[in-house]
């Protein structure tokens, strides 16, 4: 299967994976032959990628980190839980709240196990959900990164739990904000940013309130704003200041925010997230952990047509561990003119690089 922008689509191309809703309804089923109408439907959606299918690669498995299942039932738990910490009272339904955050803790560990039974590279590419909220599907990205991250420093079982749970609620202290302030769609103003801002400590001094969660998943909300030196919020701490889980969040939290869709803009490719964090690699990021990120996930995900820089045009086809930045490229046009396919590894071949993506 290959990866297409939905803005690209043409009349007539078949779709090879379905699209689900974040109740795990199928909106669009696999196999439909896209008409017009059908394209504009997806484009209103705000799905900004696709799985076609084509000859040329039909037989490209594109790898999710977690199954479908798992992330149907993550966002209906994160949704019901965001829901139910934004209308309970603490003091009279403090058992309620205690059972969603058991709830919580289970998902987390489903992913835990389903991660570690797993080697391949991380792409969430190849997830494809409409999420009618975009905090729900990010909050479940960021784990699913920050438990890769972990596993990656090679941290105890312990702290990838904590900081799974860490990561799931990181973004509470959202829902006590003016639902129309998250849903803006133009860019804010400096006092409505302050607003957004405090997000991070509301999160804080929530998820304190709870004995039963560990003091460092408060600060996990508390801290994911911070930057090595100093510019981040809300107290503009610093280096060792921050805390591990602070500043691995950091990453994964900007790096899924620009790779997935916002109202405001449509998703950047990883290649370009990445770019982003190298660009903030030992001022706002930690170099080490952008390193192991970049080890983790596919930066060319499978199915996606790519430039060379010898001006060949192929689709990735699989990634080779460790070098995800140099993958098995199928060749399929040589200086714009098509030619019988043919597998090129670029870890063989290192005279030849990726220049771009073509979706």
């Amino acid at each position: 299967m290959k990866l297409v922008a939905t803005r690209a689509l043409t009349v007539g191309a078949e779709l090879a994976k379905p699209i689900y809703s974040s109740k795990g309804q199928i909106l669009v089923q696999k196999d439909v032959v896209l008409t017009e109408t059908f394209i504009k439907r997806l484009l209103d959606l705000g799905v900004t990628y696709v799985y076609i299918r084509d000859e040329l690669s039909d037989d490209i498995v594109v790898h999710s980190p977690i199954s479908e299942q798992l992330r149907i039932k993550s966002i209906n738990s994160i949704k019901s839980a965001f829901l139910t910490y934004k209308t309970k009272t603490f003091k009279k339904e403090a058992v309620l709240l205690e059972h969603t955050n058991e709830e919580i803790a289970s998902v987390v560990d489903m992913m835990i196990t389903e991660i570690d039974q797993d080697d391949q590279v991380v792409s969430l590419m190849s997830d494809i959900f409409v999420s009618d909220n975009y905090l729900f599907n990010h909050s479940i990205n960021v784990t699913i990164y920050a438990i890769v991250l972990a596993k990656a420093l090679k941290r105890s079982n312990k702290e990838i739990r904590e900081l799974g749970l860490g990561a799931m609620l990181h973004d509470i202290g959202k829902v006590f904000l003016p639902h129309e302030l998250l849903k803006k769609k133009g860019k804010l103003t400096d006092k409505e940013f302050e607003v957004i801002k405090t997000h991070s400590e509301l999160g804080f001094e929530f998820l304190r309130s709870f004995s039963t969660l560990p003091l460092m998943v408060s600060h996990c909300a508390y801290q994911h704003h911070e930057r090595l030196d100093g510019s981040g919020y809300p107290r503009g701490i610093k280096g060792s200041e921050i805390h591990l889980y602070g500043k691995i969040l950091a990453i994964v939290d900007v790096f899924d925010a620009v790779t997935s869709d916002r109202v405001y803009r449509d998703a950047m490719l990883p290649q370009e997230g990445l770019e982003i964090l190298y660009a903030g690699s030992g001022t706002l990021f930690d170099p080490h952990m952008v390193k192991l990120f970049r080890e983790s996930v596919a930066v060319y995900p499978n199915g996606v047509t790519v430039e060379l820089s010898d001006k060949r045009t192929g689709l990735v086809v699989k990634q080779n561990k460790k070098l995800y930045n140099r993958p098995v490229v199928r060749v399929i046009s040589e200086n714009d003119q098509q030619i019988n396919p043919y597998e090129l590894d670029l870890a063989k071949h290192l005279d030849v690089t990726i220049t771009a993506y073509k979706v």
